[in-house]
């Protein structure tokens, strides 16, 4: 009887020494802590994505546009001016 307890209480100390180690290890806090930053961060920052997102974009047509210009100015064929390209996209 003495012999089991000694053991079970043994056993809970290894147990708890283990836990304590990996809670020092892996803190559930700083985790939390450290999720809850970066999706703060992430809702602050939105705004500007968004700004940059839309930038990129209005750059990208701009771009298209004046390729279809240079395309329809050096085709020999007047009536496909920029018809084609709207019929292709």
């Amino acid at each position: 009887m003495q012999q089991s307890i000694k053991s079970n209480l043994k056993r809970l100390k290894t147990f708890l020494t283990y836990s304590k180690n990996y809670l020092r290890r892996n803190n559930p806090i700083k985790v939390l802590k450290k999720s809850i930053v970066a999706g703060l961060k992430d809702v602050f920052l939105i705004n500007k994505k968004r700004k940059l997102v839309k930038y990129k974009l209005k750059y990208q047509m701009h771009q298209l546009s004046q390729m279809e210009k240079l395309i329809a100015q050096n085709n020999e064929h007047v009536f496909l001016r920029g018809r084609k390209f709207n019929e292709m996209r």
